[in-house]
């Protein structure tokens, strides 16, 4: 993994249950958001991908781990890195902190697909070599 990509979030009221405790199902949009926004700072807008390329990516698998809690208000910092790079897929480690305290961890599984058919698709050369690069 060479670089790692860090985005700020602020854990809104809507993030957490009654308790003010971040729903476990939110730390996965959290890391989407993180994914969504190191393309974007690459340079690679998704919907130009999609309607250019003809490619969306999706989630393959996740492995997530809940180390602590965040709480409403919170400022929390999501990276995404990628640790594997293959033709049509992507792997990347990310990880919520907040301070210099890991919330959680996961591991995101991604795989480029053909918009119109919904099957696997070569991820562009282009883009490839960014992400290789990354």
């Amino acid at each position: 993994m060479k670089k790692i990509f860090n985005w700020p979030i602020r854990v809104y009221y809507e993030d957490t249950d009654a308790g003010g405790v971040v729903f476990y199902a939110n730390y996965l949009k959290f890391y989407e958001r993180a994914r969504t926004e190191m393309l974007r700072d690459m340079g690679f807008e998704q919907d130009k991908l999609i309607a250019e390329q003809s490619i969306i990516f999706v989630v393959r698998s996740v492995q997530v781990d809940y180390l602590q809690a965040a709480k409403f208000n919170d400022l929390i910092y999501v990276t995404a890195g990628l640790s594997l790079v293959r033709s049509a897929s992507l792997t990347f480690v990310q990880e919520i902190t907040r301070a210099d305290v890991t919330l959680s961890t996961a591991t995101v599984r991604i795989a480029c697909l053909d918009a119109k058919t919904m099957r696997p698709k070569l991820i562009p050369d282009f883009l490839k070599q960014a992400l290789d690069n990354e």
